[in-house]
C-alpha cells in the first residue's frame, strides 16, 4: 500500500516539496514556495505527496481563495496533479486524484475543478485523464479549458472576465509570475541579468496577492508569457530558451 503525506505547518520545513528536488539552484525558489504553502494554509490548502524521493503530488484548495482567475461557489481548485518518472502507470494518480475528490466531498463542497487544454500543454494535468473521473469542460478560452466535476446542481466556476482576452497594454516582452512554482525565482534572476547584459526590455509583473491572481489578465499565475501585448505561452524560459524565442 502507498504511504502518502499531506504537509502542515509541523511538517513542511522538513519535508520535501518535490518539484525542484536535489537541484541546489533551486532553494531559493523551493524556500519562497513553502512560505506560500505556509500562508496558504488557512486557506485550507492541501499539499499532499507520496511518501518517496520523488515528484508524485497533488495539490489543491478552496476556489474562493485559489490563485487563479477564476470564480465559483463551494468548488475545490486542482492546482496540479504530477505523477514523474518510475512513478508512472502505478495507479498512483488514480488514488491521489479520489483522495481530494473524497476529501472535497467530506468537506461538503459542490464540486472540484481544474485547468486543461484541448491539446497536450506543458504544466497541465491530462484532460483525457479527468474526464474518465467525470470532469467536464464548464468553461474555455481557445485552447484552454476549465473542467469540473460537480457533485450536485450548482453554479459551475468560469474564468474571470479579465482573463479571457490573454492580452495586456504593455507591448515589451512580459512575464507575470507567482511563487506557486519553485523554479520561478532562480529563472526571473537569470533573465534579468541576461536582459540586463543584452541591454533587453524585459518587464517581470510578480502576483503577490489573492485579489492581483484574481484579476490576473491570463489564466496562468505561476508563470505566462506575453510579447507586443499577447500571451505566447505558459512555458517557464531560461536564458537559452529566451534567446531561442526572441530569434
Amino acid at each position: 500500500m502507498n504511504e502518502y503525506i499531506n504537509l502542515t505547518e509541523n511538517n513542511i520545513d522538513e519535508e520535501h516539496i518535490c518539484c525542484a528536488i536535489g537541484d541546489p539552484k533551486h532553494q531559493e525558489g523551493v524556500d519562497c514556495k513553502k512560505e506560500w504553502i505556509k500562508n496558504k494554509l488557512k486557506d485550507g490548502h492541501v499539499f499532499r505527496k507520496l511518501n518517496a524521493r520523488g515528484k508524485i503530488f497533488i495539490e489543491y484548495e478552496p476556489l474562493e481563495t485559489s490563485w487563479v482567475p477564476i470564480s465559483g461557489k463551494n468548488y475545490e481548485y486542482i492546482y496540479c496533479l504530477w505523477v514523474a518518472g518510475s512513478f508512472k502507470a502505478k495507479g498512483i494518480g488514480k488514488e491521489l486524484l479520489e483522495y481530494a475528490i473524497k476529501d472535497t466531498k467530506k468537506n461538503g463542497k459542490s464540486g472540484i475543478c481544474t485547468l486543461a487544454s484541448k491539446k497536450k500543454k506543458p504544466f497541465l494535468g491530462e484532460k483525457k485523464f479527468f474526464e474518465h473521473f467525470g470532469f467536464k469542460v464548464v468553461d474555455s478560452i481557445g485552447d484552454y479549458e476549465l473542467l469540473a466535476l460537480q457533485f450536485e446542481d450548482a453554479e459551475t466556476p468560469k474564468f474571470n472576465e479579465n482573463a479571457r482576452s490573454m492580452k495586456i497594454d504593455n507591448k515589451d516582452f512580459t512575464i507575470y509570475y507567482s511563487n506557486e512554482c519553485p523554479y520561478v525565482e532562480y529563472e526571473v534572476k537569470e533573465l534579468s541579468d541576461y536582459a540586463k547584459a543584452k541591454n533587453i526590455k524585459l518587464t517581470f509583473v510578480k502576483i503577490d496577492s489573492l485579489e492581483k491572481a484574481k484579476n490576473a489578465p491570463c489564466i496562468f499565475n505561476n508563470w505566462a508569457n506575453f510579447y507586443k501585448g499577447e500571451f505566447i505561452s505558459n512555458t517557464i524560459l531560461n536564458a537559452n530558451a529566451f534567446e531561442k524565442l526572441l530569434k
